[in-house]
């Protein structure tokens, strides 16, 4: 079909065209089996069609502007994020401190591993645990002061 396209860019998706020729207005499109169909239509149906296609370009214009249109990779995520990820050499140092931290805990004695695992590992406060073992406040503090100390001194010696 010969005549006055409108000279913008289009949608991938947008299945028509729509032109202008003498006066006359016309749109044409393939249908699914690649046929080409052209249709005389009212210039108030053209001005849909228009109105439509500027819409589209619209989106195109702020998807070009707005949204990334490069390829994402995990390299390009890691660079770009808040807080970068640990490497394999971080991430195996801490699994050992993890274990010997562990490892500490279990020497303790019973009593002390005991509240230091209610109040660190499972949130509860000395006076929850006071209540649930019949002790003293103090005598929950004092046994948590006391594992924390043999703890300090095992990571200085270590």
């Amino acid at each position: 079909m010969k005549g006055n396209h409108p000279k913008r860019r289009r949608d991938k998706y947008n299945p028509y065209r729509i032109c202008e020729m003498k006066g006359r207005f016309y749109v044409s499109f393939k249908d699914g089996q690649g046929v080409l169909h052209e249709f005389e239509i009212s210039e108030q149906l053209y001005r849909a069609f228009d109105s439509f296609e500027l819409e589209d370009l619209s989106y195109l214009n702020v998807w070009d502007r707005h949204l990334e249109q490069s390829e994402i990779y995990e390299e390009t995520l890691n660079k770009r994020a808040v807080r970068m990820p640990p490497d394999v050499e971080e991430t195996v140092l801490n699994r050992l401190l993890v274990e010997q931290l562990h490892g500490a805990i279990r020497e303790l004695p019973q009593k002390q591993k005991r509240r230091l695992v209610l109040h660190y590992f499972d949130g509860m406060t000395f006076q929850e645990i006071a209540d649930r073992e019949g002790c003293s406040v103090r005598s929950v503090e004092y046994s948590i002061h006391n594992a924390i100390q043999s703890l300090r001194k095992f990571f200085k010696n270590f």
